[in-house]
């Protein structure tokens, strides 16, 4: 069976009490080229709002939507972030499994009758393994954005990394509803190519017994010029607006449980075991 939560507001909670730090110092974008973490964070936009394009997401789609590079089961997947650090995390340079299982044990603590949500928390960046095959970070991490129309002013490093974007240049693109019709909701939406739709697809064409809140969840936790800072209201439906309230829920497990502190993996792995094979068993088509 799979979950089912037709409200999202019985999870509404009080901003975290349970940061590492103040809330304000998260994602600082600040440019400082003294400072190595922000320099590599910069570098690693300027080449994503340089490159992603329409035409260039829409190579990404044929080529990843093959789902043809691995059959690895959940856990395989997982164990390759060991050795990933995202190059557009400026809260953490830890590997990105221990942020994987961060998310998951804050999810699991506070809802703990929902074991969906501790998957989906465990899993949300997993399609971050496309920097195994040949995919460069900046097409596989950081927030997304929309491509086809005008670059809202809520994108991280806006002003300084979109030169030499040819899409700014092209008519069909660079106006506010560029390609789109007006509230043609956000499932219409072309986004820059990334670790969130992949997963997306990748639990859709191996038939993830997850709720479709998850794979909202999963497939919009990066759009942050929208969640966050609410742009591109003239493109969304109404409807829209429940899909963003489970991404914010979420939000709180995947932004403020970046810390130093690692959790115990091992101890924890058969319980997610567990739920990988719960929800996402076997082997999966990548």
């Amino acid at each position: 069976m799979t979950a089912t939560i037709l409200d999202p507001s019985e999870l509404l909670r009080p901003e975290p009490d349970f940061a590492h730090q103040s809330l304000s110092s998260f994602r600082d974008y600040t440019i400082d080229e003294s400072d190595p973490l922000k320099e590599r964070v910069r570098k690693t936009y300027r080449l994503m709002h340089l490159n992603q394009t329409v035409d260039y997401v829409k190579k990404c789609h044929e080529k990843w939507l093959k789902f043809n590079h691995a059959k690895l089961t959940v856990r395989e997947a997982l164990e390759k972030l060991n050795d990933l650090v995202d190059e557009s995390d400026p809260d953490t340079s830890l590997p990105n499994i221990v942020h994987a299982f961060q998310s998951a044990e804050r999810a699991r603590e506070e809802f703990p009758e929902h074991d969906w949500l501790h998957l989906t928390a465990l899993i949300h960046d997993l399609g971050k393994i496309m920097a195994f095959y040949d995919m460069p970070q900046w097409a596989v991490v950081g927030d997304t954005f929309v491509v086809g129309c005008e670059w809202s002013e809520n994108i991280v490093y806006r002003n300084e990394s979109f030169e030499g974007n040819p899409d700014g240049n092209n008519p069909k693109y660079n106006t506010k509803y560029g390609m789109y019709k007006p509230n043609c909701g956000l499932d219409e939406l072309l986004l820059s190519w990334g670790h969130d739709e992949y997963m997306y697809q990748v639990l859709k064409h191996n038939k993830s017994k997850l709720p479709e809140q998850a794979l909202k969840i999963i497939r919009f936790h990066s759009f942050y010029p929208w969640h966050s800072s609410g742009d591109y209201q003239h493109l969304l439906k109404d409807e829209d607006e429940e899909t963003k309230r489970w991404v914010l829920i979420f939000n709180r497990y995947d932004l403020y449980t970046k810390s130093t502190k690692v959790p115990d993996i091992e101890a924890l792995w058969p319980y997610y075991e567990k739920l990988i094979e719960k929800y996402v068993p076997g082997v999966l088509e990548w």
